[in-house]
């Protein structure tokens, strides 16, 4: 009796099993009721409605983990009763507050359009809620990050900031005033600038707002502002890389990475046009330095000599707060 794949129920003790598991369940006696159905699934006797009865035991018993995971598994099959253990698997999430998963699977079932008709409206009522839901968590949230955000500026903590800026980003709250102001502080680390920036482009301020990076002021409009990897100068400098290095992709990827984090911390200012060359020679040399080839270097004039610089002082300070 010890290997349960090589037994056998006997009839009358399966519908015996089973009778008294679905009963204990209806009584809400859902220890004893999880120990009987979990006895049949033991021996290969589960059936769609034993499955359900357990997920209902687990649920009851606060066991959402091993619900949900099960309910994933029934899922897996395919078969015919798919949509009954996908209404569950949808309650599973809404109580376990995972209302954006929730959402996003309804989102792809309402594409496909083969949710049964008598689930539509219950599914729907369910994304609408879940909706809700989410907003007013992200509300919360929002304002707590808010408050963080504020005490990390005072404190410094360059990390914190942006970690916090990414949060507040990915909830889509909207930027505060006290936030916009910050572009123009000197003593913000320009990494967190361009994580205000970010943020308040997707957010869609249209409003001109000013900014202060290394001695350099300019008003932008955020919602207008191009993204760094679109940017002329980023994709023109990357695609005369790209010729120069392209047998040795190790080297691309080094420089690739060198060129992103440049543009990144002085973002929105780039290059001007007579610089691109030798942005682009000291990217390079930089580049075979790092990795200690021994490519033959022309020798680099004072501006390609400076720019070396610094990239070197900008890839410090994005690796300084955002971690790769």
């Amino acid at each position: 009796m010890k290997d349960s794949t090589k037994v056998i129920l006997f009839p009358n003790t399966k519908k015996q099993l089973e009778e008294e598991g679905l009963h204990a369940l209806q009584e809400k006696r859902y220890k004893e009721a999880l120990e009987k159905l979990n006895c049949l699934i033991d021996y290969h006797e589960g059936s769609h409605e034993i499955y359900i009865g357990k997920i209902m035991c687990l649920m009851e018993l606060g066991n959402y983990k091993d619900a949900e995971q099960l309910s994933e598994n029934l899922l897996a099959r395919k078969d015919a009763h798919y949509y009954h253990y996908f209404h569950i698997y949808l309650t599973i999430l809404f109580q376990t507050s995972q209302y954006q998963h929730l959402m996003d699977l309804l989102e792809i079932e309402f594409e496909h359009n083969m949710i049964p008709d008598m689930l539509q409206e219950p599914f729907q009522q369910l994304y609408e809620m879940s909706g809700n839901m989410k907003m007013g968590i992200d509300e919360d949230n929002a304002r707590g990050f808010q408050e963080e955000f504020k005490e990390a500026v005072h404190q410094e903590d360059y990390m914190k900031q942006w970690n916090l800026l990414e949060h507040l980003r990915r909830l889509k709250a909207d930027p505060e005033e006290e936030n916009i102001k910050l572009l123009e502080d000197p003593h913000i680390h320009p990494v967190i600038k361009t994580a205000l920036l970010k943020w308040l482009k997707e957010a869609g301020v249209e409003r001109s707002v000013h900014i202060h990076k290394f001695e350099t002021n300019t008003i932008i409009q955020p919602s207008e502002l191009t993204r760094i990897d679109n940017e002329e100068s980023y994709l023109f400098i990357m695609k005369e890389l790209e010729e120069r290095v392209k047998a040795n992709p190790t080297l691309l990827n080094l420089i690739g990475q060198l060129v992103y984090r440049y543009f990144y911390v002085t973002y929105p200012f780039t290059p001007e046009k007579n610089d691109i060359y030798a942005f682009i020679d000291a990217v390079y040399t930089l580049g075979n330095a790092y990795l200690q080839l021994d490519t033959p270097q022309e020798e680099l004039d004072n501006v390609a000599e400076s720019w070396m610089e610094s990239i070197k002082i900008c890839n410090s300070l994005y690796l300084s707060i955002i971690e790769e």
